[in-house]
């Protein structure tokens, strides 16, 4: 640890939002920090809040429906809930950015993806059109889109779903942003271009020294990209360690069952373990602990108390009663 000013802190976040169902719950009191040029992973199921998450620090949280109800957001120390519309939006895309899960949906169809680009560069940086253009085809060229020059003419549906992420990406970075949140940057990329997206994001962090938060619902694609990583269940965090710890030692039965579920971690290569069930209703969770029913430990006193993050002497924080190693309450 370090005793730096984090670049990012979050404090007790809770986010909730308004459905004709009734409230959910969304986030239930998220807390990390992040230093400059870090790297963390959220990990989930869809629907545990991940992606809620980083878009309330982004103060993108589509109101009135959904509405961040208590918690603390500081960016370089700065609380960014106390800023105005106008000021968020010089902050948002100039310093901290974001990669949308879906680049079909993100990208204009309408125009080319070198005017998209080009907009957050006159926007936040002030660079005139020849400065633009040779700015954005240095962006294409360093994520990796052959021939630029021509490339930045093209319309989206021109592009494969790997070349309209990497666009995403070289968005996302064109302002140098000291922050970057990757929702689900891989999302329905087959396995070969996902490793490629992924090694190019490690590759940006590396080289422009950007923090990154990393959200995924897939534990082997922040196996090598993170320093930490926390794993959401139900608005919840469960579990919050390094990544070596959650590989090595996971201490919530959710983790467990979500590293089961990795190809190549059962004798039989073939089959994958399932955990059973599904997450529960979030607008009507239950008593104790909101994963009772699909864990395979659960005591009585699960069912009946919802059980605190408790961080332990390794500094590893896990919201659980039970001993994993025993199956006992601890």
């Amino acid at each position: 640890m370090t005793n730096e000013q984090p670049l990012l802190a979050v404090n007790g976040l809770e986010v909730q939002f308004d459905t004709d169902e009734g409230i959910v719950q969304a986030v239930n009191g998220i807390s990390y920090s992040l230093q400059p040029g870090g790297s963390l992973g959220i990990v989930g199921e869809s629907g545990c809040g991940k992606s809620v998450s980083s878009l309330a620090v982004m103060r993108l949280v589509p109101q009135p429906v959904g509405k961040i109800v208590a918690g603390d957001i500081r960016f370089q120390g700065q609380d960014l809930q106390s800023l105005s519309q106008s000021e968020m939006r010089n902050i948002r895309g100039g310093e901290i950015s974001m990669i949308f899960q879906d680049p079909m949906n993100s990208l204009n169809p309408l125009l080319t993806v070198g005017y998209q680009i080009q907009e957050s560069l006159h926007l936040h940086l002030g660079l005139n059109k020849k400065e633009r253009r040779e700015r954005t085809i240095e962006l294409l060229n360093m994520v990796g889109i052959p021939s630029p020059e021509d490339r930045i003419n093209d319309y989206p549906h021109q592009l494969s779903g790997g070349m309209q992420q990497r666009v995403m990406i070289a968005m996302a970075i064109s302002c140098q942003p000291k922050l970057l949140f990757a929702d689900e940057p891989s999302t329905a990329l087959d396995v070969t271009i996902e490793a490629q997206v992924i090694e190019l994001l490690g590759r940006l962090r590396r080289d422009l020294g950007m923090a990154v938060v990393l959200i995924t619902h897939d534990l082997a694609v922040v196996a090598g990209f993170c320093d930490e990583v926390i794993v959401m269940y139900a608005g919840y965090v469960v579990e919050h360690t390094t990544v070596r710890e959650i590989f090595h030692n996971p201490r919530h039965p959710y983790t467990i069952g979500l590293l089961s579920s990795m190809p190549g971690e059962t004798d039989d290569s073939d089959r994958l373990t399932a955990i059973p069930g599904s997450p529960p209703d979030m607008t009507a969770l239950p008593p104790g602990c909101p994963f009772v029913a699909r864990c395979r430990f659960a005591h009585d006193k699960c069912r009946a108390q919802l059980p605190d993050l408790e961080t332990l002497e390794d500094g590893h924080a896990i919201r659980c009663f039970v001993d994993v190693d025993t199956g006992e309450l601890r």
